[in-house]
């Protein structure tokens, strides 16, 4: 869920141009400049694999680049880090099982 209008306690929001992204195969609208991370959890997504041998799910943990804890596909490419990427139109982003444990 966006943030849509501002009150007395919080500043105006300014996005980006809206886009269009694909996740999972359903397609969704970002806004450019946003990361990964932030349209999938606009979406409502916060488990964005699970780890290959035990099956434990993995969501946005440090918001840095720095625990791996957020990687998924993105156009084909494994193993992104989607607190790190930011989106562009017409980008396919599929979330599951993670390559790494």
């Amino acid at each position: 869920m966006r943030i849509v209008k501002a009150d007395r306690a919080l500043p105006e929001v300014k996005r980006g141009a809206p886009v269009k992204i694909w996740v999972d195969g359903k397609q969704a609208e970002a806004f450019l400049g946003e990361t990964v991370a932030t349209a999938l959890m606009a979406m409502g997504i916060r488990q964005f694999r699970k780890t290959r041998h035990k099956g434990q799910p993995r969501g946005v943990f440090c918001g840095m680049g720095i625990c791996y804890e957020c990687l998924v596909t993105i156009d084909g490419v494994e193993n992104v880090r989607a607190c790190q990427t930011t989106v562009q139109d017409g980008m396919e982003i599929l979330t599951g099982e993670g390559t790494i444990e």
